[in-house]
């Protein structure tokens, strides 16, 4: 059986710039008003018979979701930004500087904060957080750049 939570429905939101180093269109600092979708699948288990309680997965969601809101979102772990100091954040791509107060950012161990790259690591965190909760067997994200345009991904147990 399986839970699933619309975020524009359930306020699952967040508004945060990126970039996407050397890309065409997507290479200068860009923002999006992203919403969240989450799915849950498990058994049903405990007290009440629930996969997961509706109202444990949209608090988890909105604590990520608040971590990234209003930042400026950088990926620690791209090959293409070459970091002289992490506070404040000052690091350069090609001939381009950067220096952006700490408190402005969101450091996150990715490759990309591409949408199929924030997918997986909010769907990542989720699932660790609810292995506590029951029987999950997996957690689907999918992060939302637009109404209609989003990437999924899905963490099963291994």
């Amino acid at each position: 059986m399986k839970i699933v939570i619309n975020g524009i429905h359930a306020n699952l939101r967040f508004a945060s710039a990126h970039m996407i180093p050397c890309h065409q269109f997507c290479g200068g600092i860009h923002g999006h008003s992203y919403h969240v979708d989450v799915t849950v699948e498990g058994e049903r288990c405990g007290e009440f018979g629930f996969v997961a309680d509706f109202k444990t997965v949209k608090g988890l969601v909105r604590k990520m979701c608040k971590e990234l809101d209003h930042k400026l979102l950088i990926p620690e772990n791209s090959k293409e930004l070459d970091f002289t100091s992490k506070d404040p954040v000052e690091f350069s791509i090609g001939t381009k500087e950067y220096k952006i107060p700490r408190e402005d950012c969101c450091l996150l161990p990715l490759p990309s904060t591409s949408a199929e790259e924030l997918a997986e690591y909010l769907a990542d965190k989720l699932f660790q957080a609810l292995t506590s909760e029951g029987d999950i067997k997996s957690v689907s994200v999918c992060v939302n750049e637009g109404i209609g345009q989003g990437a999924y991904f899905t963490k099963t147990v291994d």
